[in-house]
């Protein structure tokens, strides 16, 4: 394996662990530490900790290291809205432009999040809530948009991960997945669009129910 392979792979290694909350925000990322964890050099970690930079996801400061990206509200506020918009734009297109199959993948990522509701289990819904939001970037057959939402989606992942712990948001979020499924089916981009902007949307008491939650994200570095 190169080491562009083994760095890249490393990076998605340390994102997953900052999404699961194992790494929390404004957490220093010690070098030799997680080169101990994966068992590699240093050289390595510090290439994957440099591609988490370049996505916003840590930061990296001068001589003192590199830490996990700690979002205040108002940037969450901010970036929840551009995600609302991206997401919309991706049901309008995916609306007209989704194939059979596609659309055959979307109701199959949908069945899996019913699913993970039946079994009570948040996280394998967040995992699968992640499979139904793909689905439909890539129903969207807009290369460049896919890859502006999957970016901004990496950013939010530990945040997006938190509102499913929210009382009756599993429930709620499925609910909303239907509206969304059946707009796309039927071919009304608009009404997808509208569905999934509400769906993405953090304001009113989902806003406060977030800035409640925040603070579990630091339970695991204390």
């Amino acid at each position: 394996m190169t080491m562009k392979n083994r760095s890249t792979e490393l990076r998605e290694d340390i994102e997953e662990m900052i999404a699961v909350g194992e790494l929390t925000p404004g957490q220093h990322l010690d070098e030799t530490e997680l080169a101990a964890r994966f068992e590699v050099s240093r050289t390595p970690i510090r290439e994957a900790l440099i591609q988490l930079a370049s996505m916003g996801v840590v930061v990296i400061r001068p001589r003192r290291g590199a830490i996990v990206a700690d979002l205040g509200p108002q940037q969450l506020v901010e970036m929840f809205e551009v995600m609302s918009e991206l997401e919309a734009t991706c049901g309008r297109l995916a609306a007209r432009r989704m194939t059979p199959a596609e659309q055959q993948a979307l109701l199959a990522a949908h069945q899996a999040c019913k699913d993970a509701l039946d079994a009570q289990e948040p996280d394998a819904y967040y995992y699968k809530n992640e499979a139904f939001h793909e689905a439909i970037y890539a129903g969207s057959h807009n290369q460049f948009l896919i890859e502006q939402a999957r970016s901004l989606y990496r950013r939010l992942r530990p945040y997006r991960r938190l509102q499913l712990r929210v009382r009756n948001r599993l429930s709620n979020s499925y609910a909303e997945h239907d509206g969304v499924v059946q707009a796309i089916l039927a071919g009304d981009g608009e009404k997808a669009a509208e569905l999934l902007r509400e769906h993405v949307m953090i304001q009113g008491q989902r806003f406060s129910d977030l800035m409640a939650s925040l603070p579990q994200l630091g339970k695991r570095a204390a």
